[in-house]
C-alpha cells in the first residue's frame, strides 16, 4: 500500500524573489533615523536629569497661586509627559528606520506625516518660552527629519520602494 504525500500550498516550489539592495539615499536616511533616535534618547535623559527644575518652571509659568497638591500634580503630569513622549519619540524613529530600510512604501508616507507634525511641534517650541537646551534638541531633531525626508523622496528611493512591492 502506498500513500500519497500530503498536498501543500506549493510555496516551497516557488523561488524566493530577492529584495533589491537599498540605494545610498535609503541607507543614509536609515542612518539619519538612528541618529534621530539617539537625539531623542539624549533629550529624554536630559529631560529626566533636569526634572528637579520642573517645580520652579511650573511656579514661574503659573498665572495663579498653586496649592501644594496642585503643584505636585503638575509635577507628576510633567514627568509622565517627559517619559511618555520620550519613549514614543525614540520608538517612532527606530520603527521608521526599520520599515523604510525594508522598503515599505507606507513607511515613507508615515515618516513624511511625522516630519510635518515635528515641524508644527518645532514652531510651537520656538514660540513658547522654555529652556534653550530644549529648543536646541528640537531644532536638531527637525534638521535630521528634514534630511530624512529629502533622502526618502529622491528618485532612486522612489524606484527602490516601487521594486520592493
Amino acid at each position: 500500500m502506498t500513500y500519497q504525500p500530503y498536498p501543500t500550498s506549493g510555496s516551497e516550489q516557488l523561488p524566493q524573489q530577492q529584495r533589491p539592495a537599498a540605494p545610498p539615499s535609503i541607507s543614509n536616511a536609515v542612518k539619519l533615523m538612528y541618529v534621530g533616535a539617539g537625539l531623542s534618547a539624549l533629550e529624554f535623559i536630559v529631560g529626566l536629569a533636569t526634572v528637579g527644575s520642573l517645580k520652579q518652571a511650573i511656579i514661574k509659568a503659573s498665572t495663579k497661586h498653586l496649592t501644594a497638591t496642585q503643584l505636585h500634580t503638575a509635577q507628576v503630569v510633567g514627568i509622565a509627559t517627559i517619559v511618555i513622549l520620550g519613549l514614543i519619540g525614540i520608538g517612532l524613529w527606530i520603527w521608521m528606520a526599520r520599515a523604510n530600510g525594508a522598503g515599505k512604501s507606507w513607511a515613507r508616507n508615515v515618516a513624511g506625516v511625522l516630519f510635518a507634525l515635528n515641524t508644527l511641534g518645532l514652531l510651537s517650541a520656538v514660540a513658547r518660552p522654555n529652556a534653550i537646551g530644549t529648543k536646541i534638541f528640537d531644532i536638531l531633531g527637525w534638521l535630521v527629519g528634514l534630511g530624512v525626508t529629502i533622502l526618502l523622496w529622491r528618485r532612486d528611493s522612489s524606484q527602490y520602494y516601487a521594486q520592493s512591492r
